[in-house]
């Protein structure tokens, strides 16, 4: 009895520091990363490759770095934002001027014989400095929002101008979302994305223009302590909105605009820029209910869709796995989203919550826009879908991101009786 007293202690001791982790977001996490190497495996099974091996591998060290992470104390992190910003930063400029290009974008720094993509480590230091900002007075007044778009538009232009859109919508989600988080008016928030959704509007369907001009002014007037200027206000940045829209889509690269438009019509082009659809379509279709069966898949197999296993990796789940698959996978990122809520609504300080909040649009907005450009409602802007891709840096910011999170529910207040 005594021996079996003492192997108890042993083990509680050994896992005490990890007391506290959320099981659950952990082992779903680590469910998706296996089910990744799966599918991977099964778009590369007659091609000659092995990615499903590396994308475990990479897990597995994202894995212990999240485990570590979980064990430090988050809190400490608010005395390195600045330097974390600024890190971030200088990886992205050295980008612009010494980092490899490949597929029209220069996106990757060579370190150690490695292809390091800062990009995907800039969205988790964002999300530190971003938390950090907020923590220290929320987004109550124009003066913080504006200062934390200022902050977040420094990284984004960097990316932008690799090009990488993909990587770059993900940053203005994030900031989006902790703006929310950090009790910004909801009203300002939207103003923020009506010039977007004016200039798509001014494009294709003016009556649609004009109906959102009017619920744009009506925004403008209950949500500033001004009304008739938030109303002026809103009106000129919705009416300039249309013609700034025509200048930026003039500095969008030929591809970029493809997929920015093809999802709307892909047959206007099969052969080239529409291809990837028709074909992830046909495949997701194809599996219907149940699916044809893991490694069974006739356009997964045949290799009709390029670079299956990083973009569209979900219509692989979709063929092989059916209907079904795909809607396990939805649910399950889903319950790693609740969880991710939670600890958010139960941290010990407005540091811990933000930075759950921060991962949670992060991951929200790449599992939507991924789906999405997998069945044709999202235009195809090459963002992964987290922890099922082959995408390696994506993979180990994701598990940092997790670790984050795991971080601020391990030292969250306990209650002592």
């Amino acid at each position: 009895m005594l021996q079996k007293s003492l192997t108890g202690i042993r083990w509680k001791s050994l896992f005490a520091p990890w007391q506290e982790l959320d099981w659950q977001l952990l082992i779903l996490t680590i469910g998706l990363t296996l089910l990744g190497g799966v599918m991977i495996r099964s778009t590369e099974l007659n091609a000659g490759q092995a990615d499903w091996w590396s994308h475990w591998v990479i897990g597995g060290i994202g894995l212990v770095l999240a485990l570590f992470m979980a064990r430090s104390r988050y809190e400490n992190l608010l005395n390195w934002h600045w330097i974390i910003y600024g890190m971030i930063n200088v990886s992205l400029v050295a980008v612009m001027f010494v980092g490899t290009t490949a597929n029209g974008s220069q996106r990757w720094l060579g370190v150690a014989g490695f292809h390091v993509q800062p990009s995907e480590f800039a969205k988790i230091g964002l999300i530190i400095t971003l938390a950090a900002i907020l923590h220290s007075q929320p987004a109550s007044t124009l003066t913080m929002v504006f200062k934390v778009l200022g902050v977040a538009a420094v990284p984004w232009s960097f990316v932008f101008l690799e090009p990488n859109l993909g990587t770059s919508l993900v940053f203005g989600a994030i900031t989006l979302g902790m703006l929310y988080w950090g009790n910004a008016n909801p009203g300002w928030l939207l103003l923020l994305i009506s010039p977007i959704v004016s200039a798509i509007l001014f494009s294709f369907f003016l009556p649609a223009w004009f109906g959102w001009m009017a619920l744009m002014v009506f925004v403008g007037w209950r949500s500033f302590p001004w009304p008739w200027s938030g109303a002026v206000g809103a009106l000129a940045l919705n009416l300039l909105s249309g013609g700034l829209g025509n200048l930026f889509w003039g500095l969008l690269k030929d591809y970029q605009k493809d997929r920015l438009t093809l999802f709307l019509d892909p047959d206007k082009d099969p052969l080239g820029g529409g291809y990837h659809l028709i074909q992830s379509r046909i495949a997701i279709g194809a599996g219907q209910l149940w699916g044809k069966g893991l490694n069974q898949g006739s356009q997964t197999q045949l290799h009709f869709i390029p670079e299956q296993h990083t973009d569209f990796i979900f219509s692989a789940i979709g063929e092989e796995l059916g209907f079904m698959g795909g809607v396990l996978v939805i649910v399950v990122f889903w319950l790693i989203c609740l969880r991710l809520v939670i600890i958010a609504q139960n941290a010990k300080d407005n540091f811990g919550s933000l930075l759950a909040i921060g991962v949670l649009s992060m991951i929200v907005f790449q599992v939507i826009v991924n789906i999405g450009m997998n069945i044709g409602l999202a235009p195809i802007t090459g963002i992964p879908l987290p922890l099922i891709s082959y995408a390696r840096w994506s993979l180990l910011a994701n598990f940092i991101g997790i670790g984050l999170v795991e971080s601020v529910a391990n030292h969250r207040h306990r209650l002592r009786f």
